[in-house]
C-alpha cells in the first residue's frame, strides 16, 4: 500500500511537469543566469536587468517568458513567486534556490552558482546522449545494409532460380519467404496493425503501477546501460545538494528537489524515504542507509556524508561527492561504449554475414543451374 502510494505521488509529480509547454533550450537558460548575475552584481536593478534582456532576446518561446516576467516584477510580484509559474522551464532548484537568495541578499552569487550548476548538468546531459547515439546509428547501418540485401538482392537470386526450376538451399529460401512477406502489402498492413497495437498497449501500460516499476528497474538493472544511468542520477542529485546546501538551502529543500528530478521510481522511493528519516530526526548519511534500495548508493560514499556531517562541512563533501560520481560516470560513458562497438559488431556481422552466406551457397550452384 505505502509503495502504491509512493509510486502514485511520483506518477503525479512527474504529470505536473509536463503541464507547461513552453520549453526553451539550455543554453538560453544558462545565458539568461549569468546575465542576471553580472547585471545585479554591477548594481542594476532586478526590473530594470529583466527588461534589458526582455528586449535583447530574440522572438520566440523564452521571449514571451521573458516579457511576462519582467512585467510581472514590475507589477511588484516577488522574483521566486512569478518563476513559479514556469516550473517546466525553471525547476524547483531554480526556484527554491532564488527563493532562499531573496531572503538572504545574495542573489547574484546564487545565480553565478546556479549558473555552474546548470552549465555542469548540460554538459553531463549530453555526454550520456552522444554515448546512445553511437550504437543508434550502428542498428540504422546495420538496418539499411539488411534492407538492401533483403529487398534489391535476394529477390534476384530468386528469380533467376524459378526461372531455371531449381531448388533454393533452406536457409537462402528461408530469407526469400522473409523478403517475400516484408514486400507483401496485405502481410505488412496486417504487421504494422500488430505493431502499432501492441505501441499503444504499451503507451497505456507505461504509466501504470506495473509499468513504472518494470520500466525504471530496467534502466537501473540493464547490462553495461544501468551503473551508467545510476551514476548520472547520482551525480545530478549530489550536486543539487552541494550547491543548495551550500548556498543557504535546508537539506529537506535540497532532498525535495533530488526526488523530483531524479525520474527513476526507486531513486524517487530512496529520497522519500530519506526525507522521512531526517524529519524524525535522524541525520542524512543513516537516513539514506535506513532507507529502501541504499544500495543504489555507494558504502563508502555514505561513509564521507557521515564525516561531512561531523565536520560541519556536509555541503563541501556533496560537492567532492559529486566531482567523485561525475568521473565514474565518465568511466561509466567509456566503458558502455567500449562494450557496444564489439557488441554491435558482431549483431551486424551475425546479421549481414547470415545474409551473405545465404547469397552465396546458390553462387556455389550457379553455373551447374545456369547449363540447364
Amino acid at each position: 500500500m505505502e509503495m502504491t502510494q509512493e509510486l502514485n505521488t511520483f506518477a503525479k509529480k512527474t504529470q505536473s511537469v509536463k503541464t507547461s509547454n513552453l520549453r526553451i533550450k539550455p543554453i538560453e537558460l544558462i545565458t539568461f543566469t549569468n546575465q542576471l548575475s553580472v547585471m545585479l552584481e554591477s548594481g542594476v536593478v532586478l526590473s530594470d536587468a529583466l527588461d534589458v534582456i526582455a528586449e535583447q532576446t530574440s522572438p520566440g518561446a523564452f521571449k514571451t517568458i521573458m516579457d511576462d516576467i519582467a512585467e510581472r516584477i514590475r507589477g511588484g510580484e516577488s522574483f521566486s513567486l512569478v518563476l513559479k509559474k514556469y516550473p517546466r522551464v525553471f525547476g524547483n532548484m531554480f526556484i527554491s534556490m532564488v527563493q532562499a537568495s531573496e531572503a538572504s541578499g545574495k542573489m547574484s552569487e546564487m545565480l553565478e552558482v546556479l549558473s555552474q550548476y546548470i552549465t555542469a548538468d548540460e554538459q553531463t546531459r549530453k555526454q550520456v546522449k552522444g554515448a546512445m547515439i553511437y550504437p543508434l546509428i550502428m542498428l540504422l547501418m546495420s538496418v539499411a545494409a539488411t534492407g538492401s540485401l533483403m529487398f534489391f538482392v535476394l529477390p534476384r537470386f530468386a528469380s533467376i532460380y524459378n526461372a531455371k526450376g531449381a531448388a533454393l538451399p533452406k536457409l537462402t529460401q528461408v530469407l526469400v519467404n522473409f523478403s517475400a512477406v516484408l514486400g507483401d502489402p496485405e502481410k505488412m498492413t496486417m504487421i504494422m496493425t500488430v505493431l502499432f497495437a501492441l505501441g499503444a498497449a504499451f503507451h497505456f501500460w507505461r504509466p501504470t503501477e506495473s509499468g513504472q516499476k518494470t520500466i525504471d528497474w530496467l534502466k537501473i538493472r540493464t547490462p553495461i546501460f544501468g551503473n551508467m544511468f545510476i551514476d548520472m542520477v547520482l551525480t545530478r542529485s549530489m550536486r543539487i545538494m552541494a550547491t543548495m546546501v551550500n548556498t543557504g538551502v535546508s537539506i529537506l529543500d535540497a532532498i525535495e528537489v533530488m526526488k523530483d528530478s531524479c525520474g527513476n521510481f526507486y531513486f524517487y522511493r530512496l529520497w522519500s524515504a530519506t526525507d522521512v528519516k531526517i524529519r524524525d530526526g535522524y541525520q542524512l548519511s543513516d537516513s539514506i542507509l535506513q532507507a529502501p534500495h541504499s544500495e543504489l548508493v555507494d558504502p563508502g560514499i555514505i561513509q564521507m556524508l557521515r564525516a561531512g556531517e561531523k565536520s560541519g562541512k556536509l555541503g563541501h563533501v556533496c560537492d567532492k561527492v559529486s566531482i567523485f560520481y561525475d568521473k565514474k560516470l565518465q568511466t561509466s560513458i567509456k566503458t558502455a561504449t567500449a562494450l557496444i562497438e564489439p557488441i554491435m559488431i558482431i549483431i551486424m556481422g551475425g546479421v549481414i554475414g547470415t545474409i551473405a552466406i545465404a547469397l552465396l551457397l546458390p553462387v556455389f550452384k550457379i553455373s551447374s543451374v545456369m547449363a540447364h
